[in-house]
């Protein structure tokens, strides 16, 4: 039996979120960190730094973002429709290729179809230009009337494209100030020693797959929970787990509050001993992306930390009610408040345009002591080290933050 805190505290480990980072940061440890949380959603939003990146500095500390592009580029990783547009471990290639055809009911996936259907002719001219002439991003298109924003909004090349790439036809070969750059997928295939051809899967054996990376990634999750990660449609069933668990690569477990059993994977046994036992401790306090796994299913974050999650960049301001790219505070196993910030990086300021603890949790010195440090270390990352708070809620709250943050710019 797990209590609710001790099955957060899994999920954290899980995620890479529940210690302090330690040791020198590699490349290495910044590729094995997406395979870890299988995806890396995308989103363009760059008022602070753009979501991958965050949500890597979340769980790796400091870096150079430019390690992310690099590993695109290198054929570490790649892009694909998954969650939603996400990065993920080269290695997993073949098992996304061979599930698209599962994948169909993704929104993406429908309006590449109906594309594709529409203009065969001109993406398929689009094709053989590319094959003949490599690579290409939409800048190199001119735009013919109207204005961008959104899939119909694009230019029709920009729609050819993303239409292509959805499909398999084209991979992103990398990012030149992260506007992707398209090229043939065997290309592509070929610059990270990947196999171009191979015998398809069974998209029914890679579901089985997904339901297991799934519970992997969460560390503990009821059925209902599983779906969502991967877009894998409607909620999992019990007949969907039974290979699962007769195999051995999942276990059962009972959750405080949980009507249902939760399942783990077999490669977090010994943690969700550790965890039973008490033995876990959660010491990370850190920012969070709007689009980290931990957050990204609203319900999920509702239920496990008592956290109402909005993603309000796309509400009207004023209907906004905390902020444009709110950033949920993680703080030793809780999701203690959220902060509403912006990198001035020209002129060095991140500035904290408002900050909002949760219900019930105290505006303490102490609290103040330890998220100084995170957004310290947030705005050092940013290239905009002075940090400005405009504004908390509690008000009590701005004076401890303020000195605590002081006292480490004086260090």
């Amino acid at each position: 039996m797990l209590s609710s805190h001790q099955a957060r505290l899994l999920h954290l480990s899980a995620q890479g979120l529940l210690t302090t980072p330690r040791g020198r940061v590699t490349r290495g440890r910044l590729v094995e960190a997406i395979a870890r949380m299988q995806l890396l959603q995308i989103d363009t939003i760059h008022v602070v730094n753009r979501s991958p990146y965050l949500v890597l500095f979340s769980r790796l500390g400091a870096y150079p973002p430019g390690w992310l592009d690099d590993a695109l580029a290198a054929g570490e990783i790649f892009e694909t429709w998954a969650h939603e547009a996400c990065f993920a471990a080269m290695a997993d290639y073949p098992l996304h290729r061979d599930f698209r055809p599962a994948r169909a009911h993704h929104w993406a996936n429908r309006i590449a179809e109906r594309v594709r259907a529409s203009h065969r002719q001109e993406t398929d001219a689009l094709l053989a230009r590319i094959a003949e002439k490599g690579a290409v991003k939409t800048a190199e298109f001119e735009r013919q009337e109207g204005k961008g924003g959104g899939w119909w909004g694009w230019k029709a090349e920009k729609r050819w494209l993303e239409t292509l790439f959805a499909l398999g036809e084209l991979m992103i070969t990398r990012r030149d100030n992260f506007h992707r750059v398209y090229d043939i997928s065997a290309r592509v295939l070929q610059k990270a020693k990947q196999p171009v051809d191979g015998s398809p899967q069974d998209p029914a054996v890679i579901k089985r797959v997904w339901i297991a990376r799934s519970i992997q990634a969460l560390g503990v999750a009821p059925a209902r929970w599983i779906a969502d990660y991967f877009r894998l449609g409607r909620q999992i069933t019990d007949a969907e787990l039974a290979p699962l668990l007769e195999s051995g690569d999942i276990f059962p477990v009972q959750v405080e509050g949980w009507k249902k059993p939760g399942f783990v994977h077999a490669s977090h046994r010994e943690t969700a001993e550790r965890a039973a036992e008490g033995r876990l401790r959660a010491t990370h306090t850190c920012l969070l992306s709007p689009f980290d796994p931990v957050v990204w299913d609203r319900d999920r974050a509702s239920e496990w930390f008592g956290f109402d999650y909005r993603i309000e960049c796309y509400t009207p301001e004023a209907k906004r009610r905390y902020g444009y790219f709110v950033l949920p505070i993680l703080h030793r196993g809780r999701l203690v408040g959220r902060l509403d910030a912006k990198a001035h990086r020209r002129e060095g300021v991140f500035e904290v345009k408002a900050l909002f603890l949760e219900e019930g949790v105290e505006p303490t010195d102490a609290l103040a002591q330890a998220l100084a440090p995170a957004i310290d270390a947030c705005a050092r990352w940013h290239q905009s080290p002075r940090v400005r708070i405009e504004r908390t809620d509690p008000r009590a709250f701005a004076a401890p933050l303020k000195r605590a943050l002081a006292a480490l710019a004086s260090v």
